[in-house]
């Protein structure tokens, strides 16, 4: 199975870089006041690839951290609940049965 992966990450990595070798051409990025940066389109594809990237992990990490949040506030109010349980089995215990 590792080999299996192996042949694919080199077959991903040779198509990567086919593309990034047919795609060298420089392209124009147009800002405002009139600046602009001339650059290869690899480059231009692989800033969009990086900054969505980043986007994607913030988002998770952000929605990770508050799921952690949620289940630590789940945790102590279960802790509460089996406290309580606890103490009013120990009450019913400790109280003699009414007989009718």
């Amino acid at each position: 199975m590792r080999i299996v992966m192996w042949i694919l990450r080199f077959l991903l990595f040779f198509l990567l870089f086919g593309f990034a070798v047919k795609n060298d051409h420089l392209v124009s990025l147009h800002f405002f006041f009139g600046n602009e940066w001339k650059m290869p389109l690899v480059f231009v594809i692989l800033a969009v690839f990086a900054a969505g990237s980043i986007l994607g992990v913030t988002a998770t990490f952000v929605s990770l951290l508050g799921n952690r949040r949620e289940i630590g506030r789940l945790r102590r109010d279960l802790a509460r609940t089996e406290k309580s349980l606890h103490e009013v089995r120990r009450e019913a215990e400790a109280s003699p049965a009414r007989s009718s």
